[in-house]
């Protein structure tokens, strides 16, 4: 695996990294990435077919993981089907409103204030929306600032998307949940043509995305907030607190994060 050969852009000294099984599945940088590297292999993408990456990691015994650790699972060929984006959202909303334990004691009138103004009621897709920018240039922005955080490396990966890059490599980070990589990488493609998003970062058990349809507007807000409570309770749960908070959170944001347990 050695894509130099498919670019024109420089890259920084670096090695494959393997699955569970020991096969290949991305290449990553040795040390952190160059600034503005990301950006020139995203704009390269098109011709040369690797998705850029910026990898975070957890530090642990077996190196940083999951990139060097054997924790990447890419699903058999045959897993890789076509998956309802709406019916997955729809049930992975029922599961994240059953309240977890240490929620328990929590009257109704609180339980629902929780994912107000929804309730327990799951709203349906938000409606596609207007891009405010080029999602490529928009892409760029979020990996520039995403890249100030410390120390993240470059990845590239054989993929026509990132929501395709996901799978590709086999991202586990939400196993905890039992979301499986295709599921994500469905709900990933489906935003990126509603909303116009990209995969910038990819760590542990996080994933941040561009957006180049901003939401501009609480009423909007609402309704792609209950999308995110869907496929990531935590990002509430153990965050905001409340879905409502959670939306005033995404008003003007041009980088979309996500964290599971």
């Amino acid at each position: 695996m050695e894509p130099q050969a498919d670019l024109s852009v420089a890259l920084p000294p670096g090695k494959p990294a393997t699955a569970h099984d020991g096969s290949p599945v991305l290449w990553i940088s040795d040390g952190p990435a160059p600034e503005g590297l990301w950006a020139r292999l995203r704009a390269a993408h098109p011709e040369s077919g690797w998705w850029p990456l910026l990898l975070t990691s957890m530090a642990g015994e077996d190196g940083d993981r999951p990139w060097e650790s054997g924790e990447l699972s890419p699903p058999a060929p045959e897993a890789a089907r076509d998956h309802d984006v709406a019916e997955v959202l729809a049930k992975a909303w029922r599961d994240s409103t059953q309240v977890d334990e240490e929620y328990r004691d929590l009257v109704p009138e609180q339980r629902l204030a929780v994912t107000a103004p929804h309730g327990v009621e799951w709203p349906g897709l938000a409606p596609r929306t207007p891009l405010t920018a080029d999602p490529g240039e928009a892409a760029d922005r979020s990996a520039a600032w995403l890249a100030r955080r410390p120390n993240p490396r470059l990845g590239l990966v054989r993929a026509a998307s990132g929501a395709e890059a996901l799978s590709v490599i086999g991202w586990q980070g939400a196993v905890n949940h039992g979301l499986d990589v295709t599921v994500l990488s469905a709900v990933l493609a489906d935003w990126e043509e509603r909303f116009g998003t990209r995969l910038v970062m990819v760590g542990f058990d996080t994933l941040a995305l561009s957006t180049a349809s901003v939401v501009a507007d609480r009423e909007q807000a609402a309704r792609v907030a209950a999308e995110h409570f869907a496929l990531c309770p935590d990002n509430v749960w153990q965050g905001t607190g409340s879905l409502d908070s959670y939306a005033d959170s995404l008003v003007g944001d041009e980088t979309w994060s996500f964290w599971w347990d």
